[in-house]
């Protein structure tokens, strides 16, 4: 659903044509305090997660099996809490020093064996390019042409992705993207080298030590079923972001930045304990147009973007019907629908064959 706002409102830039819109217009318009680091808050977040995620841990240890299901969705949910911190750090919001960012990110990422600097640079192109069909790297549809030149195995692999198997999708983009140091070049593939190298070295010491100490159950029940909930979590949030039957990603000639921050990007209200572990990662517009903005101030930011660019957001709520409009139709860029479902294509497809 979409949030309007009357635009005659006075606290709405009445002047402002959509086409001259720019960044810092937008960002003139909210609070400076939502700009600003808190050392105390950043530190007590961090603290906060990692006794939920002891809990969550605690728990799994002592209890009956037929609370484990339960447990692992709390401590998956907990350590996703971790990838926020980190995400944090990517961006340099978390704190003013470079090196108690990577730190942190380094260690933060660590438990779910992910590679931070290479996460990081391929992260700030997502945001350079939001919703920029030739070169967001988020969750960015095929074109039509683009399916049907690829092979049946990755049509296959995409309609699996695209669709109801959504949640396995960030676990293709992490194994195949993350670990990769030869895209990069000079200074960055060396940061980028020693990130993979860091959790691949901790997991052959570690993943070792867990199966030997507590077997493969002991493996399975305390890090790859919490580890498969964070990827549940990371694949949901990450489409739901951008994601939606009514909001387009543009070919290059026609993307606006501004726009694709402030309309390309999607406010999900999810319950309210996944926002408090998650930290608010969801309250994601104004991260969109500022990642410099703190994840504990978001919401301050997103108070501030409703009174005054509101007919520009749009805002929905989680729910199993949202996952159904988006992995039953959001498949394929179309120029004039937005989207085209693989059926409607296919369906398209067999017209024209016959037709010819």
């Amino acid at each position: 659903m979409t949030v309007l706002i009357d635009q005659s409102s006075p606290q709405q830039p009445a002047s402002q044509t959509d086409q001259d819109l720019r960044l810092k217009h937008i960002l003139k318009t909210l609070p400076k305090e939502v700009f600003l680091q808190d050392k105390r808050k950043a530190w007590t977040t961090v603290v906060i997660n990692v006794l939920l995620v002891a809990v969550g841990y605690w728990g799994l240890s002592i209890a009956p099996w037929y609370l484990l299901p339960v447990l692992w969705v709390f401590t998956g949910t907990a350590l996703t809490g971790f990838f926020v911190i980190g995400h944090d750090c990517g961006h340099r919001s978390f704190a003013k020093r470079k090196w108690v960012n990577d730190l942190v990110g380094h260690l933060t990422f660590l438990p779910l064996i992910y590679p931070f600097h290479g996460w990081r640079l391929g992260h700030d192109t997502h945001h350079r390019y939001t919703n920029n069909l030739a070169l967001d790297t988020a969750w960015t549809p095929l074109t039509q042409e683009e399916y049907a030149n690829s092979s049946p195995i990755l049509k296959k692999l995409y309609r699996i992705i695209r669709g109801r198997f959504w949640w396995v999708g960030s676990i293709g983009h992490w194994a195949v993207v993350h670990f990769d140091w030869r895209k990069f070049e000079g200074k960055d593939q060396a940061k980028v080298k020693f990130s993979a190298l860091f959790v691949i070295v901790a997991a052959s010491i570690g993943f070792p030590i867990l199966i030997a100490t507590t077997g493969i159950e002991g493996f399975v029940k305390f890090w790859l079923m919490p580890w498969f909930v964070y990827h549940f979590w990371m694949s949901t949030f990450t489409i739901v972001h951008h994601t939606t039957p009514d909001i387009a990603f543009q070919p290059a000639e026609e993307w606006h930045e501004a726009l694709a921050q402030l309309s390309g990007t999607v406010h999900c209200d999810y319950p309210a304990w996944v926002e408090y572990l998650c930290h608010d990662i969801n309250v994601h517009i104004p991260h969109h147009l500022s990642d410099s903005i703190p994840s504990y101030n978001l919401r301050l930011a997103h108070a501030s973007l409703k009174e005054n660019w509101g007919s520009y957001l749009y805002e929905t709520k989680f729910s199993w019907d949202l996952m159904k409009q988006i992995t039953d139709h959001c498949h394929l860029y179309d120029p004039e629908k937005v989207y085209l479902s693989i059926p409607e294509f296919e369906k398209r497809q067999a017209a024209n064959n016959r037709a010819a």
